[in-house]
């Protein structure tokens, strides 16, 4: 399982304002090219995003559901990327004044993924996650406001 935590000079609630506007997912998760679709109630229990990976024309299309929600402190989804399977994922929201410490865990549960784990594979993730906490970060600390 991949461990990366960050430090994002952000509150909690802003970190989970970007987890929970689903339509943000592609800007800050590595390898999601778009979103196609957000259920409304996202990111309530058992709500979906649907997302695509890949570069057109070779675009898988996955979702992403939720299992688990604490607001403004953690959410746990399972995330389906064909063709490597699915990966449990957990994001972790602690205060840490001015900003809050943000952790991700993912781990492979099924596919390919799954049964080629190991400790390359654990590394290319890793450092993915590296990446997408950076972005999500990003977008947390410099939000700008819409235009009237």
């Amino acid at each position: 399982m991949a461990v990366n935590s960050v430090r994002i000079n952000a509150s909690r609630s802003q970190v989970f304002a970007v987890l929970a506007n689903g339509w943000m997912y592609s800007n800050w998760v590595v390898g999601t090219s778009h979103m196609r679709a957000v259920e409304a109630d996202w990111p309530a229990v058992d709500s979906r995003l649907f997302h695509a990976s890949g570069i057109w024309p070779l675009v898988a299309r996955d979702e992403t559901q939720v299992e688990a929600m604490e607001m403004d402190r953690r959410l746990e989804l399972t995330a389906r990327g064909r063709p490597l399977g699915e990966a449990k994922v957990v994001i972790e929201l602690v205060d840490d004044d001015p900003g809050c410490l943000v952790t991700m865990d993912e781990a492979p549960v099924a596919g390919p993924g799954r049964w080629l784990h190991n400790s390359v594979t654990e590394a290319a993730l890793s450092r993915r996650n590296v990446e997408s906490l950076a972005r999500l970060g990003v977008i947390a600390e410099r939000p700008t406001p819409p235009r009237d």
